[in-house]
């Protein structure tokens, strides 16, 4: 599912126009980011939390020559699925 079917389906069960739709999930999306960016935590009761991580810095290993390679430490998004959600999922999956 891309951004476009997200806002068609949105359109079609809101009434509003795709044009404004757009709008929203364009400006939601960009909110997301934008708080993610300042290291703050947005927690959507139902759906997730999205928080940035701190990743240490770790050894890995290129594949192809087996050379050892330095990874440094980095932050990274993450989401955090809420049980309702997860038991919602799993439940449709199994039918």
């Amino acid at each position: 599912m891309t951004k476009a079917d997200i806002v068609d389906i949105i359109s079609s069960s809101t009434g509003l126009t795709k044009v404004e739709t757009e709008a929203v999930v364009k400006g939601f999306l960009e909110t997301v980011i934008d708080a993610m960016k300042k290291g703050e935590t947005i927690e959507l009761r139902g759906f997730g939390t999205f928080k940035v991580v701190k990743r240490a810095q770790r050894v890995a290993r290129n594949p192809k020559t087996n050379e050892e390679v330095i990874v440094p430490e980095q932050f990274v998004p993450t989401l955090k699925v809420s049980k309702e959600f997860k038991l919602s999922v799993n439940k449709s999956m199994q039918k």
